[in-house]
């Protein structure tokens, strides 16, 4: 097949995925001839919706004459979107203005996903930072009372740890100030998987007039420092589901299986483990997520972090019948800002 055939075959499954986002409507040839400037007679538009039905990237819905993309239609149309729309600048500044006013790292979160169901009218979700790939960036150590300490480590990635501490035997001021110029020392700017290490090693080496109370700091720390973590995720936009419900196939299950399958946190963790790196956008189409009730379904996904390290995943869940140029660029942005914002903090 000449390669102009190719390209001319790839323009009418373009038109076909481009009206049927918009119109929710099969496609025929005389529709794509009417509003599209295909440069070809509508036999020949029918002659390559045939091949492209043959080939798998259309079907016909059995109550219709009209075509609508497959998911190996869906496919070959992310792949070859050459260039994704950028956002305005207007968008962008509004952007970074409603995450810029997160008043911590929950609020930064919550507001990310509730802006992307928004700019996509999709289900958003974003995984809050993987604790493992954190650096600590402050460990504060502060007297309540004589024998009780509140512990606060800080990390890079804006997240706040809080433990409470209780000593056998009361600690003065001098002796607190040692003790806190220890591990503040063992653990300024360490991976949060280091850290620990570094902590277990002090309390080993810890001056005897200091043992009890640096052993019982320590810990209470590594059990914070290796807390699993990384299974928390904020979810935003569910409601968006009941504007497509049409889209999710009953024979499948209907949209009651797919709100199921993102109340399985281990599912949607799942997903989002195929973007490991910011600035790469992954698609997910029907089948391809490898999960039962989201077969309708597909997955926009991508890192968000800042400085080359992926704090965590963001992206938006909903039907196969989606804007995809348009979704990949605001999931793109949201990523993008929130890992400019952390960083920031």
């Amino acid at each position: 097949m000449a390669a102009s055939t190719d390209d001319r075959r790839f323009e009418i499954l373009r038109a076909i995925v481009t009206d049927y986002v918009d119109t929710q409507e099969p496609i025929g040839s005389k529709a794509l001839v009417e509003r599209h400037a295909l440069g070809v007679s509508s036999a020949t538009v029918r002659n390559d919706m045939a091949v492209l039905e043959a080939e798998g990237y259309i079907a016909q819905p059995h109550t219709s004459s009209g075509r609508v993309p497959t998911d190996k239609g869906y496919r070959m149309f992310v792949d070859r979107i050459s260039e994704i729309k950028p956002l305005s600048s207007a968008e962008r500044r509004a952007i970074l203005s409603v995450l810029d006013r997160g008043v911590d790292l929950d609020d930064v979160l919550r507001r990310s996903v509730k802006l992307l169901a928004q700019l996509t009218r999709q289900v958003a979700i974003i995984q809050y930072p993987v604790l493992s790939t954190a650096r600590v960036r402050h460990l504060e150590v502060v007297q309540l009372s004589p024998q009780r300490l509140l512990l606060v480590v800080i990390t890079d990635t804006g997240r706040v740890e809080q433990r409470m501490v209780t000593l056998a035997e009361g600690i003065d001021e001098e002796n607190l100030v040692r003790v806190r110029t220890m591990f503040s020392t063992a653990l300024d700017g360490q991976r949060l998987e280091d850290a620990s290490v570094a902590v277990a090693e002090l309390a080993t080496h810890a001056p005897d007039d200091l043992r009890e109370a640096v052993v019982t700091v320590a810990t209470v720390l590594v059990e914070t420092l290796v807390e699993d973590g990384d299974d928390r995720l904020v979810l935003g936009g569910t409601s968006n589901l009941a504007r497509s419900a049409a889209d999710f196939a009953p024979g499948l299950g209907g949209m009651d299986t797919v709100l199921e399958a993102l109340e399985e946190q281990v599912v949607v963790l799942r997903l989002l483990a195929h973007t490991q790196r910011t600035g790469q956008v992954t698609v997910q189409i029907g089948e391809e997520t490898n999960t039962e009730n989201l077969r309708s379904t597909s997955v926009v996904s991508t890192g968000y972090g800042a400085s080359g390290t992926v704090f965590g995943s963001v992206g938006v869940v909903g039907p196969t019948r989606m804007d995809y140029p348009g979704t990949i660029a605001s999931v793109a942005a949201v990523a993008r800002y929130v890992g400019e914002v952390l960083a920031d903090r």
